[in-house]
């Protein structure tokens, strides 16, 4: 009997052939690439939420400070009145963020422009990718002084 009238098991088709050692032994790996490359597409995609989070985090605390800044730059208002009035505005605008430290401050611009300085710090805790404590986040608004 010639090589090619040698009848094939089904068990042999399924493997490949007679003589290819084995191939069987691929079935299941399509799930552990799947596993492997979802883990990865996830936190890939928690790193972008998380990044999102923290960039509208520190923009609504820059409106924030700038609108203290506005606040204490009104004529007869002290400057620091300006860090009390933007922490009030961030503990509306970011819920539980009560640990925000906001200071406000007289400082002479260009040309010796009066301006008031609101600098808010607060510390974010980052919630969505568990990388170590937080980031600090410290903005500062800016207005001019109204003078009489």
């Amino acid at each position: 009997m010639a090589a090619a009238d040698t009848p094939v098991t089904r068990g042999e088709e399924e493997a490949g052939g007679p003589g290819d050692g084995g191939a069987s032994g691929d079935e299941g790996s399509a799930v552990v690439e799947f596993i492997l490359v979802g883990t990865l597409l996830l936190f890939l995609f928690l790193g972008i939420l998380q990044v999102g989070l923290i960039l509208h985090i520190r923009n609504t605390l820059a409106a924030d400070a700038a609108e203290g800044a506005r606040h204490a730059a009104n004529l007869g208002v002290a400057a620091a009145d300006g860090g009390p009035y933007a922490q009030a505005l961030i503990a509306r605008t970011i819920p539980g963020r009560a640990d925000t430290v906001c200071t406000g401050t007289d400082v002479d611009g260009p040309g010796g422009t009066p301006l008031v300085q609101v600098t808010c710090k607060v510390a974010v805790p980052l919630v969505l990718v568990p990388l170590g404590d937080g980031v600090t986040i410290t903005v500062t608004g800016h207005a001019v002084k109204e003078q009489p």
